[in-house]
């Protein structure tokens, strides 16, 4: 065995790292909680669709209000699940924003159908009901696809334009489907995300504001016919009984133990989202004046999944991020490019111009945002982004 000393990297006086996500810290301090809701998973072993699955599906429900919740083994599923029970397949068009991430857009394809791509506000980055209309009006006209669904993501933990998307897809008469996996937590008008579309799905990937240890996901309804087709589709397509199988459906069901994780974690809930908020009134106060900071969507509250800012283009972004880097603030792209770019989507898409979602992908960067950031860290988040952008010299985007 070498005794010779480990490499050490020296960083300059006063560094301090910052976590992009803290899963180790938030499990720390929701410890006794937590390990009292697996030990009783592990003492009752009923580890698929025990009673702690249908113990969430209740509180997620009350807790947006919604008249029924199924739970899901992931947020994916959850989209597939909705789109199935609504018919969408082969010949169908499914219109979706384009800066999205690729869940969205890869559901539809997964059962035949076409995705849509849509273009996106340039402030709040949610799916624009202007040129949603226009796409619907293209795709009508030249005849090949028929007008299916909407699927309105909200995006970052902000909402979509719900009132607007209402109106149109009433109009069309297409199937609404709230992809709400990066925004459980928030509301509009005054009321929580998850009664506003034909279906809401959600995602409990650990990275999310309600996070579980794996994968995991629920669709929310406020009809019952839906949930139990939901209900059915989750079980291989069962019946009343395990052998009596109605129809084609999958294997999508949300495990007990993810379950138990979600319940421990859904008692500290309002909690971190009040702690996201103030965070996020923290970087604009303190970013606000040097670059673009989020725009809010009026009349709603954020789940603050992300908060991304904006610089003036890629260059600019890249050298913030190297000089953050240096500070030990690290940050991530959502997204680099956008759906209707990428090599899997392109073959789909009709060559429409979408050059919001292009530009944001060139010019977004999100910074570090969870319940787990403490005061001293947030200071230095600031600190760290307002002197990057006067070393490397860049201006407000």
């Amino acid at each position: 065995m070498s005794n010779a000393a480990s490499p050490v990297t020296s960083h300059p006086a006063g560094f301090r790292q910052v976590a992009f996500l803290d899963l180790a810290a938030q499990q720390a301090r929701m410890a006794p909680a937590l390990r009292a809701r697996l030990e009783t998973v592990l003492g009752h072993c009923q580890f698929v669709l025990g009673p702690e699955v249908a113990e969430l599906e209740g509180r997620l429900a009350a807790f947006c209000g919604a008249a029924h919740c199924v739970g899901l083994s992931s947020g994916t599923d959850a989209l597939q699940i909705a789109m199935m029970a609504a018919g969408i397949g082969p010949g169908c068009a499914v219109f979706l924003p384009a800066f999205t991430y690729t869940a969205t857009a890869e559901v539809p394809l997964v059962l035949g159908a076409t995705p849509v791509f849509v273009d996106v506000d340039p402030d709040t980055f949610q799916i624009d009901p202007v040129h949603l209309r226009a796409r619907i009006r293209e795709v009508r006209q030249e005849g090949g696809l028929r007008p299916a669904a909407i699927i309105g993501v909200d995006l970052f933990g902000q909402p979509a334009p719900w009132e607007a998307l209402r109106e149109i897809a009433g109009e069309a008469g297409l199937f609404l489907l709230d992809d709400c996996a990066q925004s459980f937590g928030g509301s509009l008008g005054g009321r929580r995300l998850g009664r506003e579309a034909d279906a809401t799905a959600i995602s409990f990937f650990p990275s999310k504001p309600l996070g579980g240890y794996g994968d995991g996901g629920a669709l929310l309804t406020d009809c019952a016919d839906r949930a139990r087709l939901y209900r059915s589709l989750r079980s291989h397509g069962e019946g009343e009984t395990r052998y009596d199988v109605l129809r084609t459906g999958m294997n999508g069901r949300l495990d007990t133990l993810q379950a138990a994780v979600l319940l421990a974690k859904l008692d500290l809930f309002e909690d971190e989202l009040a702690r996201r908020e103030r965070i996020a009134c923290a970087y604009d106060v303190g970013l606000g004046p040097h670059l673009r900071i989020p725009a809010r969507v009026p009349g709603s509250t954020s789940a603050w999944a992300v908060y991304a800012v904006l610089l003036p283009g890629a260059e600019a972004r890249d050298a913030l991020q190297a000089e953050l880097r240096g500070c030990g603030v690290p940050t991530a792209i959502y997204y680099p490019r956008p759906l209707h770019l990428q090599p899997a989507y392109r073959p789909h898409h009709d060559g429409s111009a979408l050059p919001v979602s292009e530009d944001l992908a060139r010019r977004i960067l999100a910074l570090p945002i969870h319940p787990e950031l403490s005061d001293a860290d947030i200071r230095h988040v600031v600190e760290a982004v307002v002197d990057s952008l006067r070393v490397a010299g860049i201006g407000p985007g």
